[in-house]
């Protein structure tokens, strides 16, 4: 227990829980309207497009400053978008066909320009690495405050956008025909779900940050059938996640946060899909064996199997 307290009294987990807790918030936001706007994996395909935008910040600057090399993750992430939402526009092909047409090029092209540049003299100290696989003990007070910069502007065009979000996700034809910009919201949104995924790349990684956007949401669905609710639960379950995954990180000498991060919401997800009121599997286990009892008691024999 002492050795717990003395945790929570460094002053390095401090800044890297408050980071990770700040990623979880906003992730839990963001994917909220991805996860209910059915494109769930879009976080996915962007977290898979920056590698190569960090790589060639790199190599275009030869800086290995934090904000440059995510910036390069940001035009990546961007252009990324914007390839999906003009061929899924332009096109007959759909949604996830795009997404994954994209992530693989994109992806594809970020492994060979790691490979390349790891052959250049010096380029190891970069710490592209960990743009993969992240690495949350990296993180520096300057990052927390860039993580709380990004996080304060994303909630406020939430908060500002509101009525428009929450129409264009649930009716984006009936939006239309009141003459809402759809395309614009679209781009906005997509925007910001870049712009969060971003913000976690160097604590969870490209291959693990779509778990971070998806799962809290995920989970709050779980629970409610209200926006509002399931936003803020959402933003709960990422934050507690990231929390936790950093204190049993440090906890434990060989376990890394980013994937720990990601084990403590898998793990609220499960036990949210099996004891939910509602839409839980145990309760709806319970309601079709009660179903059953009533109809054999009431003399019928039909299969309430998909009741």
């Amino acid at each position: 227990m002492e050795h717990v307290i003395n945790l929570f009294k460094d002053y390095t987990f401090q800044t890297v829980a408050l980071g990770s807790g700040i990623l979880g918030l906003i992730s839990g936001i963001l994917g909220t309207f991805a996860v209910l706007k059915k494109q769930s994996l879009l976080g996915d395909g962007v977290s898979h497009a920056a590698l190569p935008g960090v790589v060639m910040a790199f190599l275009l600057t030869g800086a290995k400053d934090t904000e440059i090399l995510l910036l390069g993750a940001l035009t990546s992430g961007l252009l990324a978008t914007l390839f999906i939402l003009n061929i899924v526009k332009h096109t007959r092909i759909k949604f996830d066909s795009a997404l994954a047409l994209v992530m693989s090029v994109f992806f594809g092209l970020g492994l060979v320009l790691l490979t390349y540049v790891q052959k250049i003299p010096n380029s190891n100290q970069a710490g592209l690495k960990r743009f993969i696989f992240g690495q949350a003990s990296t993180l520096l007070q300057k990052d927390v405050y860039f993580m709380t910069v990004c996080g304060a502007i994303l909630l406020l065009l939430v908060i500002l956008f509101w009525k428009e979000f929450k129409l264009f996700i649930f009716d984006a034809e009936y939006a239309k025909s009141l003459l809402f910009p759809t395309h614009r919201l679209n781009l906005l949104l997509s925007f910001m779900i870049v712009m969060g995924i971003i913000i976690g790349l160097q604590t969870v990684g490209v291959i693990l940050m779509s778990a971070m956007l998806i799962a809290p949401a995920v989970a709050a669905r779980q629970w409610t059938n209200r926006l509002w609710v399931m936003v803020m639960l959402s933003a709960f379950f990422g934050a507690v996640s990231g929390i936790s995954g950093t204190a049993a990180s440090s906890l434990s000498d060989k376990l890394p946060t980013g994937p720990a991060i990601v084990v403590v919401v898998s793990c609220i997800v499960i036990f949210s899909v099996l004891f939910a009121p509602g839409r839980g599997m145990l309760q709806k286990l319970i309601h079709r064996k009660n179903m059953k009892l009533l109809l054999k008691n009431k003399g019928g024999g039909a299969d309430v199997s998909s009741t």
